[in-house]
């Protein structure tokens, strides 16, 4: 049985073994709510301990590897910054979108007071966001090991941002040390993770029925509103890939279209844009794109682009925060963009499962949402990771487009473009 089915059903039982109790209103419920409470509190923190050293790793080998690529290719350097710039739009994206959508199919009010009852013992991580100037005073940490310790996010995260882009300076022999020495934590962390979700379906079996006990029914509406609408934000962003490329790699729509249905099919079958990687190529082949282009955007997207984590991933922070009752002003939308741009940098080609908490959390600990919830989501994560992977792939396949048009070949100097 695959991980996210093992997880899915954990979370299905504990919601019915949650309600089945609620229901029956038996003496012994309190005291399984309190045991159900502290098992799934210690899946959680073990979760919540890799957050710092996995986000810290994973953006000084991001930086480092998007610097490298730039620095060997002028095409590549053309696709870090098209990159970089939709990433940016990504998150400014999802900050709009997701307000918008829970107004135009909001949260049934049951519901929604169901499972904020339920959830209410979620603790808000650390003191309130200060105002605009303060705020942008404490972007730059004086103290980086305190800004971790404090679970200050997004101080700890521009440091290492600058401490990554600094690494890239650095001789070659340096460099690969340090760089080293972070894939190294990298890999060290996400094996810790691995095993932290090989015993995922108890954690989230507990967490379940503790919502399942103090929600009733009301939470299995709450969580297929969540699914549909976190699925939205995603599908927007696959859609734009279209306009994308129709408006700026110059592709007839129907042909991008048509080009493109092997490759998402695959998407859909894998949840992996790695082993789309082949389909890909041979979609840019049926769009013209030479394969020397289409070889050094497409591995590159592959290893540092996912067009839907800023929109989505601030997306499942803002739809917690809705979720809670927890209203939010600029200064925490600011911190949330950021940290869903710059993050993302860090991202890898790992199934939605074992990046989704340690991806979201750093964006709701700087927003000062309770991470709580986003444990127990992991559990319904197969649907809105399905609709990731495949408007990823067609945005990795639209920025080929645009990133290809126009590009000079080295050996010639000629300008050459897309095939119609």
């Amino acid at each position: 049985m695959s991980q996210p089915l093992r997880m899915l059903l954990a979370l299905a039982l504990g919601l019915a073994v949650g309600m089945a109790a609620h229901r029956s209103g038996a003496a012994f419920v309190p005291n399984l709510v309190a045991t159900a409470e502290v098992i799934g509190g210690l899946w959680l923190d073990a979760l919540r301990m890799t957050i710092v050293p996995l986000v810290v790793a994973l953006l000084v080998t991001g930086i480092a590897s998007g610097a490298e690529a730039a620095r060997a290719d002028r095409l590549a350097l053309r696709a870090v910054l098209l990159f970089l710039t939709i990433l940016c739009a990504s998150a400014l994206l999802g900050a709009v979108l997701l307000p918008l959508l829970v107004t135009i199919w909001p949260l049934d009010p049951a519901s929604g007071l169901a499972l904020r009852g339920a959830l209410s013992g979620a603790s808000v991580p650390g003191d309130p966001l200060p105002g605009i100037a303060e705020f942008l005073r404490g972007i730059i940490p004086t103290n980086p090991v305190a800004a971790a310790a404090g679970n200050a996010l997004l101080p700890l995260i521009v440091f290492t941002t600058i401490f990554g882009f600094a690494v890239t300076r650095l001789p070659p022999d340096s460099r690969t040390r340090l760089t080293d020495f972070f894939a190294a934590i990298r890999d060290a962390m996400l094996v810790v993770i691995g095993w932290v979700l090989w015993i995922g379906p108890v954690g989230i079996f507990a967490l379940g029925l503790v919502v399942g006990a103090r929600a009733g029914t009301g939470a299995m509406g709450a969580l297929v509103h969540y699914i549909v609408i976190i699925s939205a934000v995603g599908v927007v962003i696959g859609l734009l890939a279209y306009v994308l490329a129709v408006l700026a790699g110059r592709v007839p729509l129907g042909a991008f279209a048509r080009a493109l249905i092997p490759a998402q099919a695959v998407a859909i079958s894998t949840q992996s844009s790695l082993a789309s990687l082949p389909a890909m190529l041979a979609s840019a082949e049926r769009l013209g794109i030479p394969l020397q282009k289409a070889g050094v955007v497409l591995p590159l997207a592959v290893a540092l682009f996912r067009a839907t984590s800023p929109a989505m991933n601030l997306g499942v922070a803002l739809y917690v925060a809705h979720w809670l009752g927890i209203t939010l002003g600029p200064t925490e939308i600011m911190a949330g963009v950021a940290l869903a741009a710059i993050t993302t940098l860090g991202s890898v080609s790992l199934p939605g499962q074992i990046t989704f908490f340690t991806s979201i959390a750093p964006i709701a600990l700087a927003m000062g949402i309770p991470v709580e919830p986003i444990a127990l989501l992991i559990a319904v994560e197969t649907i809105p990771d399905i609709v990731r992977t495949v408007s990823n792939v067609t945005m990795d396949v639209a920025v080929t487009t645009v990133a290809a048009r126009g590009a000079s070949q080295p050996e010639d100097g000629t300008s050459e473009t897309v095939e119609k």
